[in-house]
């Protein structure tokens, strides 16, 4: 059974978007492909051929991923997050208790996470160290570089 995953209405949207072009330009240009590979002749010496029908297969493979991701996406309507403590789509301020750096995180699902963007996935090490948290909670975090302490300042929506 696939995992359900929960998304913000924008990330929704960006998915629902980005399987309509994987659908309509995407097959077109992958027929295309094939249909201009099918035209040079032998097709059981046909490279371009084989490589073109190898891209289809990927390419639905994509679809019919993203096809299952949003079937079994939730949308979470953001005014009813609790902001007592750190959930998903929790947008949530964190001071490494070491060198006082602050950084700010949205906690998002897998296919919404942006570093740049200050968005990270709900199944990083950071975020699953900070699930359940309330503001004031320290929190110590296996990250690769080692453990690390955060202390959570504000946790918003």
């Amino acid at each position: 059974m696939a995992e359900v995953a929960y998304f913000t209405k924008e990330g929704l949207e960006k998915l629902k978007e980005e399987l309509q072009q994987l659908k309509t330009t995407g097959r077109a240009n992958i027929a295309k492909a094939i249909a201009e590979a099918r035209d040079k002749g032998d097709l059981s010496e046909n490279a371009e051929y084989d490589a073109a029908k190898e891209a289809q297969g990927l390419h639905e493979t994509k679809i019919a991923k993203l096809e299952e991701t949003l079937a079994n996406g939730r949308l979470l309507d953001e005014s009813k997050i609790d902001t007592s403590k750190v959930l998903a789509l929790s947008i949530v301020t964190i001071k490494n208790t070491k060198n006082g750096a602050k950084m700010t995180y949205q906690l998002v699902a897998e296919s919404e996470a942006d570093l740049k963007a200050g968005k990270i996935s709900v199944a990083s090490p950071i975020a699953k160290g900070l699930l359940g948290k309330k503001v004031g909670d320290k929190t110590e975090i296996q990250v690769p570089a080692g453990k690390m302490e955060f202390e959570i300042l504000e946790i918003n929506r």
